[in-house]
């Protein structure tokens, strides 16, 4: 480390978290553990979005299938299989995967589009089917702990929160309760705890954000910079949701340290920084160029194929607005199953969306010594919502349907998202007093939203949509549930304790010293 750095780090670096900060952190992120659990035992297996391909995807490379080109793989038969067990008969009488291999072999006509992604979650999920020898396992275990394996991955999103947010405010107060905003999202927590490629993005794209705000706020060594590029490199290695991550990252390197490093020293921190993070991932998406001439080819082609508008109706910005608004706050927030038929309800996830956005566009950028942080956060949200968009309009105008509206795609930025949300409420709410209650009153509020939308999905996945549980709903989980549903309560009553008590700790967080309220150097 030069002196340079040594006095930069000296002057910006945060005082070591407190005892009691640690102990509080780590029951938020056990308990997201926990609650992520929960939600992989509740949530039918091929239930979630795009499940059964994702899953599919998996079971082809495990069994040593090459990787078709994007449109080019199908279902297995022994996937499709495994659904008709799944509606009718009893779990007792599900097959394990060898004997629906045996049973039902090759492919079914059922287009599986993950090919037009890298393989990389792919070959993990292929490396945990083969280490629970999956041929031997009902197929609703096996596939179970391709679930587990995605939850022990996203598990540390509330620690990536808090250190991001402690990083920006240097608040322990707004810390813990930026790890307890990641229970909002209850449709978070039902991508997370499903097998996906979405899972691994949350957890290589948070550590790039923390890495981010570290940066942003005066860590300009050299060995942060490459540990950035280098985790970068590893984002758009697993899925093109990782692509915005690269302008983001080129900002940040641009802009951090302004002030401290001359503009020809960013300048070149932000030219390594690119080419090692383009060394590492930019393979696939160059193959794809090379094989396609395209960066990122349309698996979905056979299944949505253009088509023109109906005599007399043309493509209007009203429908398009509607459609998008309406979906993308649904299924941010709460729209469960694997088409998203199960809803929060269109006015809830409305009101929160409006709220989310007045706070975060009312006060995360106003003038202040966070402004630049602030700015430099927001790209990467604005880059997927852009991206999204175009790519939702484009749909639009070639196949008449509004497509590529799911929230979910915003996840990848979920912590920007939360620290640009704490830079707000702290400036809207003044200190003392007001803002202790705020804090509180946040603390229980963001779960209760995760709670509710768990609640949701339970009751329609297991008791035909009733509220509460009956009787009728516990014999059918029984029946066809992952494990007995005692295993379940004890896991739903463990998350509730973790809850309370992270919750009690952002009520006596007054009491401990508060960090240094300067700032840090932009």
């Amino acid at each position: 480390m030069t002196a340079h750095e040594t006095s930069t780090s000296t002057t910006t670096a945060l005082p070591r978290a407190a005892r009691w900060e640690r102990v509080a952190i780590a029951v938020v992120t056990a308990t997201f553990g926990l609650w992520l659990v929960a939600w992989a035992l509740v949530v039918p297996v091929f239930e979630a979005p795009d499940e059964t391909a994702h899953i599919d995807a998996a079971v082809h490379v495990a069994l040593g299938d090459g990787w078709a080109a994007p449109g080019e793989l199908y279902i297995s038969n022994a996937v499709q299989a495994a659904k008709v067990e799944q509606a009718t008969k009893p779990a007792s009488e599900w097959s394990t995967v060898s004997e629906l291999l045996q049973d039902s072999p090759g492919d079914s006509s059922t287009v599986d589009q993950m090919t037009q992604h890298p393989p990389t979650a792919y070959l993990a999920g292929a490396a945990v089917l083969r280490a629970v020898h999956f041929g031997d396992l009902r197929w609703d275990h096996a596939f179970t702990a391709l679930r587990l394996a995605d939850v022990l991955a996203v598990t540390a999103l509330p620690l990536l929160a808090w250190a991001s947010v402690r990083r920006v405010t240097r608040s322990p107060r707004a810390a813990l309760v930026g790890g307890l905003a990641v229970f909002a999202t209850p449709e978070l927590a039902s991508i997370g705890s499903s097998f996906s490629n979405d899972a691994p993005v949350l957890l290589v794209a948070g550590i790039v954000v923390w890495l981010a705000t570290r940066l942003l706020t005066g860590d300009t060594r050299w060995r942060t910079t490459i540990a950035l590029a280098v985790v970068l490199g590893a984002l758009v290695w697993i899925k093109g949701t990782g692509l915005p991550a690269v302008p983001f990252v080129a900002v940040v390197v641009l802009f951090a340290g302004a002030g401290v490093l001359t503009l020809g020293q960013r300048v070149v921190r932000t030219v390594v920084a690119m080419v090692i993070a383009g060394g590492i991932g930019a393979w696939w998406w160059l193959h794809n160029l090379v094989a396609y001439g395209r960066v990122q080819p349309n698996g979905y082609t056979a299944m949505r194929p253009p088509k023109d508008f109906p005599p007399g109706e043309h493509p209007t910005l009203g429908h398009f607005l509607d459609v998008s608004w309406g979906t993308l706050a649904r299924t941010f927030w709460g729209s469960f199953g694997g088409r998203a038929q199960v809803s929060m309800g269109d006015l809830l996830t409305a009101v929160l969306t409006i709220i989310a956005l007045v706070v975060l566009v009312g006060w995360a950028f106003r003038r202040g010594p966070d402004l630049r942080v602030a700015l430099c956060l927001a790209v990467f949200p604005a880059l997927l919502i852009g991206i999204q968009n175009r790519t939702s309009a484009h749909s639009y105008l070639t196949t008449t349907e509004v497509a590529a509206t799911q929230g979910r795609y915003y996840f990848p930025a979920i912590i920007c998202l939360i620290v640009l949300s704490a830079i707000a409420w702290r400036r809207l709410v003044p200190a003392g007093r007001a803002r202790s209650w705020v804090a509180v009153a946040l603390a229980v509020l963001l779960p209760a939203v995760g709670v509710y939308g768990f609640a949701v999905a339970s009751a329609w996945f297991w008791n035909a949509a009733l509220f509460p549980v009956t009787g009728r709903g516990l014999l059918r989980y029984s029946e066809i549930g992952p494990v007995p549903p005692a295993v379940l309560g004890v896991v739903v009553v463990l998350v509730a304790v973790g809850l309370v008590a992270s919750v009690v700790q952002v009520a006596r967080a007054d009491r401990h010293a508060p960090l240094p309220t300067t700032a840090p150097v932009p």
